[in-house]
């Protein structure tokens, strides 16, 4: 199932890429990252700072409507080295522009883990994610984001149920 939802939007993404114009372009952030424990836990869970880089798309659906796939290294988890999960993510955001300068999106993500295997984390994990954007120039742009997972993220034979939760500010050029 997860497999075929990575399918899909991999195939919306390039179907936009192929039949409209769009914009292209680079962004790189902070994160301020933590990991949600259900039931609290007994030991100490504390933010992340981590970074993330990746390319993005933006497509126009109509004068104020776009949608803004991208692909992005994320470093996200808490700040002990056993809680820290780094991803590859495609967050496909829906914007809605307020004029030229400014936009708000939302949308779902799906994250693939990188550098560990049999760690006692999941491979994927689908997130909601928000923001805000704001162009500086016509080509240089600041944004907030925030993300919360829908998945838990440590594997199903642990106690403990822990969800990603991620605030992203960034700095981003089209191209």
């Amino acid at each position: 199932m997860k497999k075929t939802i990575l399918l899909i939007a991999f195939v919306i993404c390039a179907n936009y890429s192929f039949s409209q114009e769009g914009m292209f372009g680079v962004r790189a952030g902070l994160n301020i990252s933590n990991l949600d424990f259900k039931p609290n836990p007994d030991f100490e869970n504390t933010h992340r700072n981590g970074f993330a880089f990746g390319f993005f798309a933006e497509y126009d659906l109509s004068e104020t409507l776009g949608i803004a796939p991208e692909l992005q290294f994320s470093g996200e988890g808490a700040k002990s080295k056993d809680l820290r999960i780094d991803y590859i993510q495609l967050p496909i955001l829906l914007k809605y522009r307020f004029g030229d300068r400014f936009s708000v999106g939302a949308g779902p993500m799906v994250g693939v883990k990188v550098w560990e295997f049999e760690d006692g984390y999941k491979n994927f994990a689908f997130s909601a994610l928000g923001g805000v954007e704001f162009f500086i120039t016509d080509i240089i742009f600041i944004d907030a984001r925030y993300s919360y997972g829908f998945t838990n993220v440590i594997d199903d034979d642990s106690y403990y149920e822990a969800k990603n939760s991620n605030i992203q500010i960034g700095v981003g050029v089209k191209i």
